[in-house]
């Protein structure tokens, strides 16, 4: 570890980006310059993904609410497309590897040396292949994108949750946010349904499997918050069965982890609850015919677990409690017998995600998948939690 990098790395004066440039730096002792470049390029890339989405989605409610489309604007706030971006950047990382030197497939132009000196055979197979291989690659995330999209509207919907829905109609009704949320998910789900009708059928088999799974985990969620409600009162037994069947759940055979991940508190239930969703979209790439690494799939999967109970959970806490909703971080000031052992707990169980997530990365050869896992760390705020002495 590089004692100054990690130093910078808290400087709050640098943007979140910047310090987990620094904090992998730490970490690893590595600057990757190739994967700054590539970062802005999928940066680019996504914009212009997302901002297509959105415009189809302001379509559909234009229709829907008898105006202009130009008179709707339509955004949405969510966290889900960072495992689709980290993959469109492993995929651009490979491309570069197959073209010549010189040959920027990502951009389809020459570079460096010998782009100036014009000796870059733009011609080469090699390139053409590259190419291909990029444009395959941005096609199949546009698609991934707006099935996980999809799929977030269907569970905001489920949840009455719609504070990330940004709409503007101007010149016509305040819009409804159920009715926003349902017009849009309805094109959404049209789009993907119509997608997938073109692709190859194991891409729909990995999606239908990772929602089929997602589901019958939320079919589990009374349970969970009986438990919960139980332990609150004290009710004898309640905070056992926390512990044995939601923290230290058996995971199956049928989930891609190691026995160096089996043994991690919440694997099962946080797997079934966000990991399922990721490994799916993984698998749709894989159907799709592209070669992703296991490693590649553990670190995103193990880093996105960890996000949703460093960032969401953490985040609301307060909320969840009074709601009655088990999390990891809800499970662990019930398990534990006052709130400073709880709060060590929750730092100590996702630093496990992290640590094991940023060794599947090197072991990838992703250090976007490495940044990604520093700049969750850095976006969190466990000082919000009892206990943590701020």
């Amino acid at each position: 570890m590089t004692p100054l990098a990690r130093r910078l790395a808290g400087f709050d004066r640098f943007s979140t980006a910047q310090r987990a440039v620094l904090g992998y730096y730490a970490e690893t002792g590595r600057i990757d310059y190739r994967a700054l470049t590539i970062k802005s390029a999928v940066d680019n890339r996504m914009e212009t993904i997302l901002n297509d989405v959105y415009d189809g989605c302001a379509a559909a409610l234009a229709d829907e609410f008898g105006v202009d489309a130009d008179a709707v604007r339509f955004r949405y706030e969510t966290k889900l497309t960072l495992p689709a971006e980290l993959t469109l950047g492993y995929l651009y990382r490979r491309a570069l590897a197959r073209s010549t030197p010189g040959y920027d497939p990502v951009d389809d132009e020459t570079g460096g040396v010998r782009g100036r000196l014009g000796v870059v055979d733009l011609s080469a197979p090699a390139n053409a292949e590259a190419r291909a291989y990029v444009e395959r690659a941005e096609e199949a995330t546009a698609l991934i994108v707006q099935a996980l999209l999809d799929g977030d509207m269907r569970d905001a919907i489920n949840d009455d949750e719609f504070e990330d829905f940004d709409v503007t109609i101007t010149g016509g009704p305040t819009p409804d946010p159920r009715r926003v949320a349902t017009r849009v998910q309805t094109h959404l789900q049209g789009v993907v349904e119509s997608a997938f009708d073109r692709a190859p059928d194991a891409v729909r088999t990995a999606y239908d499997d990772a929602v089929d799974r997602s589901e019958a985990h939320q079919e589990r969620d009374e349970r969970f918050r009986e438990a919960f409600s139980d332990a609150l009162d004290g009710i004898e037994g309640a905070a056992d069965r926390i512990e044995r069947e939601y923290k230290s759940a058996p995971v199956p055979a049928d989930t891609p982890f190691t026995d160096r991940e089996r043994d991690l508190p919440y694997l099962k239930t946080q797997y079934d609850r966000v990991g399922v969703i990721y490994d799916g979209m993984l698998d749709a790439y894989r159907g799709i015919g592209f070669n992703i690494p296991e490693a590649f799939s553990r670190s995103i999967v193990l880093a996105i677990i960890g996000a949703q109970i460093w960032l969401d959970d953490v985040d609301d806490y307060d909320d969840d409690v009074a709601d009655g909703q088990l999390t990891p971080v809800t499970a662990e000031y019930v398990l534990h017998d006052d709130d400073a052992a709880a709060y060590e707990a929750v730092v100590s169980i996702t630093n496990r995600y992290f640590d094991l997530a940023r060794s599947y990365a090197e072991a990838a050869d992703s250090p976007l998948n490495g940044i990604a896992v520093e700049y969750i760390l850095l976006s969190g705020e466990p000082e919000r939690l009892p206990g943590s002495g701020v």
